[in-house]
């Protein structure tokens, strides 16, 4: 004998899941789906808003540090001060002829044989200006002179350092025990420009 009470909650669980069934395969794709889509979207968009009112909210404090950095850049004094690589190779070459003359006790105890401008492919953030140095001087000299150029302002580096000791005999006896020096002596330019020193 059938039961009308079990066919009609059978029936209601069928409708139930037909139903369901048709929600899943219809509705929530091409409803449901894209409001929960539109929905991350807001949110993402609320987030982003709310980051970009606070960085706003800053301007000014950021605009303050801007202006202290670029104040305390235009008055370091480790870059060199010329406005282009030709007048800053010649201000390198004057200062180290400059150092020298200073660190020689007498015009022959130091001599400054080679000072050639170099042209540097480095690549780098602010552009190099360098200068390739040759000397013969005594080992007091040089220690002056090497101390003198790294430890003044600009700052000046010297790299590729060579020392040889040189023995001379009959006429170029006065210059034995001299030292044959030769380095790279550069500095940097505050703005690195187009082209390379």
């Amino acid at each position: 004998m059938p039961r009308p009470d079990r066919d009609r909650w059978l029936a209601l669980g069928i409708l139930g899941l037909v139903l369901l069934l048709v929600y899943a395969l219809t509705i929530h794709w091409w409803w449901t789906q894209p409001q929960l889509e539109l929905r991350r979207q807001l949110i993402d968009l609320r987030d982003q808003e709310l980051r970009l009112r606070m960085t706003v909210a800053q301007r000014d404090d950021i605009v303050k540090r801007m202006e202290d950095l670029q104040a305390a850049e235009a008055d370091n004094p480790g870059f060199l001060p010329e406005a282009s690589a030709e007048l800053a190779t010649a201000a390198l070459v004057g200062r180290l002829e400059a150092v020298v003359e200073n660190a020689s006790p007498s015009s022959d105890s130091c001599q400054l044989t080679q000072r050639t401008p170099a042209r540097t492919r480095t690549n780098e953030r602010f552009r190099r200006v360098q200068i390739e140095v040759r000397l013969r001087c005594g080992t007091q000299e040089l220690a002056a002179i090497l101390h003198a150029l790294e430890s003044e302002r600009p700052t000046l580096f010297v790299d590729n350092l060579s020392i040889l000791m040189r023995r001379g005999r009959g006429v170029n006896a006065e210059m034995a025990g001299a030292l044959d020096v030769s380095f790279a002596l550069y500095g940097y330019l505050r703005h690195r420009g187009d082209q390379d020193a």
